[in-house]
């Protein structure tokens, strides 16, 4: 049996353009800019430090203000490195380009939308919450560690010494005291009643791809019923101008 195709990413419908990338120095302002890539190549610049710039009619990528021009360098190859590792052209100043190819690591996140993927597969509400505590669970849970995220990055805002660091400290405090402190309360509900409940989600069912020997489609692959067709489109109105 030749295995299932595997599920296609949500979101806008990628293209060819997007696994395009140029990397040079802008020759009027003399910053090192990336430009192009979708959002996995955006995310693997800001893991290289790099900063994302949104503009109303474009968005691209600079490198930290500050920085003399060896550190430039060295921050640009490596964007270009790990751009190419996973298969990315990346059109580059020579003095960026290189052969070197580093490993790609999944980050952290990619295993909070393992969740995502496990909660859309669920059959049952019980699969649904044991999703979500991973979520909502009190000592250790995503956002129980979220909000010590927000605490510890505040009180690291704090020392900086600069006048705005106040206000920013109490602005991640505020969102972590008030935004995550409502996610957190409604998402624990949420999983609390899905535990108590105990039922099948009426519209998904585990596939076994188990064919019983009465069915009459013999080339069939698994015994789930086709998905219900959609209705036919009423014809179009006639114009009461076209009526005798």
């Amino acid at each position: 049996m030749a295995p299932a195709d595997p599920p296609q990413p949500k979101g806008p419908r990628l293209t060819l353009s997007n696994r395009v990338l140029t990397l040079r120095r802008d020759p009027h302002s003399g910053e090192v800019l990336a430009r192009g890539g979708d959002p996995e190549a955006h995310s693997i610049l800001q893991r290289t430090d790099w900063v994302p710039v949104i503009r109303i009619h474009e968005q691209y990528h600079r490198l930290p203000t500050g920085l003399d021009t060896a550190e430039e360098t060295r921050l640009a190859t490596r964007a270009v490195a790990r751009l190419r590792s996973v298969g990315y052209h990346v059109d580059c100043d020579e003095e960026f380009d290189t052969e070197l190819r580093e490993p790609h690591h999944l980050p952290l996140g990619a295993q909070i939308l393992h969740l995502a993927e496990q909660i859309r597969t669920a059959t049952t509400t019980d699969e649904a919450a044991t999703v979500l505590t991973e979520l909502t669970a009190a000592h250790d849970g995503v956002l129980t560690a979220l909000d010590d995220v927000l605490g510890a990055t505040a009180e690291f805002c704090d020392g900086l010494g600069e006048p705005p660091d106040p206000h920013v400290a109490r602005r991640l405090r505020y969102l972590a005291e008030e935004y995550l402190q409502i996610i957190r309360t409604d998402l624990s509900h949420t999983r609390d009643a899905l535990a108590d409940r105990h039922a099948p989600h009426p519209g998904r069912r585990t596939c076994t791809n188990e064919v019983s020997a009465t069915e009459r489609e013999r080339s069939a692959v698994c015994a789930c019923s086709p998905p219900p067709r959609a209705p036919a489109a009423p014809p179009p109105a006639v114009s009461a101008g076209l009526r005798r």
